[in-house]
């Protein structure tokens, strides 16, 4: 079962994400994660991707569908992977299908966790991070016993700049603009499946199984 988590940043597909990965027993795989593991580990992949990135460039997308499928070859992957923040473009995603089809692989499903642009400001706005420890809550769905201190270590809260909403509308106008396509590219492909990310994420999670199957 390979899977593509799609949907807009705070959308909550990598929270599904990971509750797919734990229930059918296969990796959640995170381009970040792969990065920091060859960088880490000293592989020739890590090398390459680790010189763009010291320079603050982007990793080119060939060399993040090497790294990707590099991963995909791992014994964890045999029953398949949830596959999350990769590919965000048209071009990532024909040369992730042309490198699986190389190897006689598919995507199944493309999963969209779709939630409105003000539905993601709002819920982004209300996160809270601590200074001390790091720790995030959410003043709606996850609040501090003491407001504006950390449970666990009793620092201060505040709100990262990524989670500020005219940071948010940005990122959510570079998602309209280079991964939105995404969504037309693989229903034409017969793989799309949506799923109302606005309710709780445990329902959220069990439309999802209702697609993939028990």
């Amino acid at each position: 079962m390979k899977i593509i988590m799609l949907g807009a940043p705070g959308a909550g597909k990598g929270t599904q994400a990971k509750m797919i990965a734990a229930k059918y027993g296969i990796p959640h795989i995170s381009t970040g994660d792969i990065f920091r593991a060859n960088i880490k580990n000293g592989t020739e992949l890590g090398a390459k991707a680790k010189e763009y990135m010291d320079k603050g460039l982007l990793v080119p997308d060939e060399l993040v569908v090497d790294l990707v499928i590099d991963r995909f070859k791992e014994p964890d992957c045999q029953k398949g992977y949830v596959l999350d923040g990769f590919p965000r473009t048209i071009p990532q995603a024909e040369a992730l299908d042309k490198a699986l089809s190389a190897i006689g692989e598919k995507v199944d499903y493309a999963i969209n966790v779709e939630v409105p642009d003000e539905n993601i400001v709002n819920r982004m706005g209300g996160r809270r991070a601590c200074v001390g420890c790091g720790a995030t809550y959410h003043i709606k769905y996850s609040p501090t016993k003491v407001e504006g201190k950390c449970d666990t270590c009793g620092a201060d809260l505040i709100i990262r700049d990524d989670d500020k909403p005219e940071t948010v509308k940005n990122r959510l106008n570079v998602y309209h603009e280079q991964t939105q396509p995404l969504i037309e590219y693989y229903t034409q492909k017969g793989i799309i499946a949506e799923v109302d990310g606005t309710v709780d994420m445990n329902d959220v999670f069990d439309a999802i199984v209702k697609i993939l199957g028990e």
